[in-house]
């Protein structure tokens, strides 16, 4: 599989607030000031499991800012988290049932008259497909450039360092072509009309796509050797942290027990976000709509694809929640094939009368990781899907809440 790999992108920030969430002179000094001190790493210092290191258990403060968070609605929260529970099987069996079909797609050439359903599909999936967005020939010369150009680079750094597959090549000419065509920049603009904001002053724009540069990843045909695990990137402990993604309140309605209501396409509440409250060798500060790659050549499930989760903001709602719930009985892991019923049933989850400082799955300075021991009510086996099959010019985005994997 060869691509343009995944490269954040969203609304241009006016006035001052381009690439950086500074206002004010201070603040950006600051900003440039981390900049400055920031460690170089590759794509396995954005996660954990990649780089070898230890989850550490979190300071006691995260038990407080838990504490805090659901402050007076305990019981609403206990009972969204039922609703929560029966709604994710639901959706599970039926994302389960349609696979790859459950993610929609659209010709780039039908993007100005766009069909409602795919509209209403792409609302509630999180996730879009868009044929044919570069010309095939033109995505092919892509391949064949970048590829000459790592050849006529063998300094470039990479991982894993044995066998080179993810390359830390932010600006080849391959990249700034595929980045500047007008075709992508349409599709990204198509797609960013997808968010509104409740605040008409904010300082943001869904018709300026502002592209944030990422990796480039190679893989050859039939290598097993490297995957990703389910993650969502724009960090990950920042989430539940008032300093964080409480700035803006951006999941205010799933700590208040009411994460039907919570809208993940809404915009001007990310702008003061912090998502990266740490400094992470691999993490972005940028507020980026989507990620999304362009397909260089033709792959398909099994062949080193990307793996999505529809569930999409019922499963933000999950792994939020997940930390102040435990069982009351834990499954049996020494049988042979453990009967994961009773354990799964909402009867046998508690909320927390005194919350832990756990955050399943969270480090700071790294993304959010899940798995299925942490995270069992996602039944990741099942909810995480492969995109269909794509062809070279072919275009891939996924909302910034979305969980994504690699096969």
């Amino acid at each position: 599989m060869h691509r343009i790999s995944s490269h954040g992108y969203g609304a241009l920030q006016r006035a001052s607030r381009v690439t950086v969430r500074s206002v004010v002179p201070s603040t950006f000094r600051r900003y440039a000031k981390v900049i400055s001190t920031k460690k170089e790493g590759d794509i396995s210092s954005v996660f954990v499991s990649l780089s070898g290191g230890q989850t550490e258990p979190l300071p006691p403060r995260f038990a407080d800012l838990k504490g805090r968070l659901i402050y007076g609605h305990k019981d609403l929260l206990r009972d969204s988290w039922e609703r929560l529970l029966g709604d994710l099987r639901k959706e599970i069996k039926t994302i389960a049932q349609l696979g790859s079909k459950v993610i929609p797609e659209i010709q780039f050439k039908d993007l100005g008259n766009a069909p409602e359903a795919f509209k209403l599909e792409h609302k509630q999936r999180g996730v879009a497909v868009i044929r044919g967005v570069v010309p095939e020939i033109t995505a092919l010369q892509y391949k064949e450039d970048v590829q000459a150009y790592v050849k006529d680079n063998p300094h470039t750094k990479a991982f894993p360092p044995n066998d080179p597959q993810v390359f830390e090549l932010y600006w080849s000419p391959s990249q700034i072509r595929a980045r500047a065509h007008p075709n992508l920049i349409t599709a990204q603009r198509f797609l960013m009309n997808f968010w509104h904001s409740k605040d008409p002053d904010a300082l943001i724009s869904s018709s300026h796509p502002t592209a944030y540069a990422d990796r480039l990843r190679i893989r050859q045909p039939g290598d097993m050797g490297f995957a990703l695990g389910p993650h969502v990137d724009g960090g990950s402990v920042e989430r539940w942290e008032a300093e964080g993604y409480g700035q803006g309140g951006v999941y205010d309605k799933i700590w208040q027990g009411k994460w039907e209501q919570y809208d993940p396409w809404e915009s001007s509440c990310r702008l003061p976000a912090v998502s990266d409250r740490y400094n992470g060798a691999g993490a972005c500060s940028m507020f980026r709509m989507y990620q999304g790659w362009l397909a260089m050549s033709a792959t398909g499930p099994g062949e080193g694809t990307l793996l999505v989760n529809p569930l999409f903001s019922r499963a933000t709602a999950y792994y939020l929640l997940r930390p102040f719930f435990s069982p009351r009985r834990v499954l049996n892991a020494t049988a042979e094939s453990p009967d994961t019923t009773d354990f799964l049933d909402s009867n046998n989850w508690k909320l927390d009368p005194q919350p832990s400082s756990l955050l399943q799955g969270a480090t700071p300075s790294h993304a959010q990781e899940l798995n299925s021991t942490l995270h069992p009510h996602l039944d990741l086996a099942r909810s995480m899907v492969h995109v269909p099959e794509v062809r070279p010019g072919d275009y891939v985005a996924w909302h910034c809440d979305s969980m994504s994997d690699l096969d």
